[in-house]
């Protein structure tokens, strides 16, 4: 009889719970979040046995420690719902979507692929996102006190000095304290740059992917990273789903009858909502400026002659973007599963 484990993982304890084939309770304990007590129990528990955990901040950590000791090993990321909630409650909702076999929420785990890749993009994308939020304080620090357009150079160490005179006393300390914090950001920044780089030309996916226009080394790097494996994905409708480039419609009361009687569908039933909003946010923003880059400066460019294209048939620019956009995404991935380099030749429009 298969044994399912949910499993709730928090900083300092776990609840772990164990449901039968049939939907019985034999078992509940709550237990130190320590990878040989966790080991223990799932050991105690008989074949076959089956794991579903939530995902969260240990859990890429507990995926390497249980995922040999159990037959699969799932991790769900569960819709918000209201009402009562506990510990033991998601570890039971947990063990019962692994017995019904509920997919739909599960997360792809692979820890061991790319391992060193991920981290150098994950850490360039935070030392750039704190960096644009320190260079954002200091521009509103000067737009407080009418220096708008000389806001900017308190980026600059050699041209800030003049901008910093000009502001109060209590706006020039405060200001000033940023501009060493920006100094102290910037250099990470350029050592997360240099990591990435120097990961990115170990990896030779990056090196093919980035043959794509307006895919270049940190782009196809974030690509590899968040995406690990191109067969996840059979179609590239699925791909454009998970990147936030699928198109989300409504249809309600589609069909009418006719003066013959005749079931027909009505014109305006389906209505667009706009872009999917369960994404990556990092895919989303590496192929739309992708798309960009191709709109405004690869002119020769077969995309860009797309794009221009859907400009004279009256289609918004940003509505043609996201063609672009689509179309740079399904042939990444093609390229990735076929390990091929870009051919131009091959994105002409049929």
């Amino acid at each position: 009889m298969s044994r399912f484990i949910g499993l709730d993982v928090h900083a300092q304890s776990c609840t772990a719970v164990v449901m039968t084939q049939a939907g019985k309770r034999p078992r509940r304990q709550v237990m130190e979040t320590d990878a040989g007590v966790l080991s223990d129990f799932v050991r105690s528990v008989k074949r076959p046995r089956y794991l579903c955990m939530e995902e969260g901040t240990q859990c890429a950590w507990l995926y390497e420690v249980l995922e040999p000791l159990v037959d699969e090993l799932v991790v769900v990321q569960p819709p918000r719902e209201p009402g009562h909630k506990s510990d033991g409650d998601d570890a039971w909702k947990c063990a019962n979507w692994l017995r019904i076999g509920d997919r739909r929420c599960q997360v792809y785990k692979a820890p061991n692929k790319h391992r060193e890749l991920r981290q150098a993009v994950v850490t360039y994308g935070v030392v750039q996102k704190d960096m644009v939020r320190v260079k954002n304080r200091l521009r509103a620090t000067g737009r407080e006190r009418g220096l708008s357009e000389q806001a900017c150079q308190l980026y600059n160490p050699s041209k800030r000095h003049e901008v910093l005179a000009q502001l109060p006393e209590h706006h020039r300390h405060r200001a000033q304290i940023w501009c060493n914090e920006l100094d102290m950001l910037v250099d990470c920044y350029e050592q997360a740059e240099g990591w990435l780089h120097d990961v990115a030309k170990r990896t030779p996916v990056v090196a093919r992917l980035r043959t794509a226009p307006g895919i270049g080394v940190i782009r196809a790097a974030q690509i590899v990273a968040y995406v690990v494996t191109p067969y996840r994905f059979r179609t590239k409708r699925q791909f454009w789903s998970y990147c936030g480039l699928g198109v989300v419609t409504r249809a309600t009361s589609e069909w009418a009858q006719d003066r013959r009687g005749d079931w027909v569908r009505k014109r305006n039933a389906v209505q667009t909502r706009g872009l999917n909003r369960n994404r990556h946010p990092v895919l989303k923003c590496a192929f739309k400026g992708a798309a960009v880059d191709v709109a405004s400066k690869m002119k020769a460019h077969v995309l860009h002659q797309h794009y221009e294209n859907l400009l004279e048939k009256g289609t918004k620019p940003n509505l043609a973007t996201l063609t672009i956009a689509r179309r740079i995404a399904a042939a990444v991935l093609a390229m990735w599963k076929a390990n091929e380099e870009y051919d131009p030749d091959k994105h002409q429009r049929r």
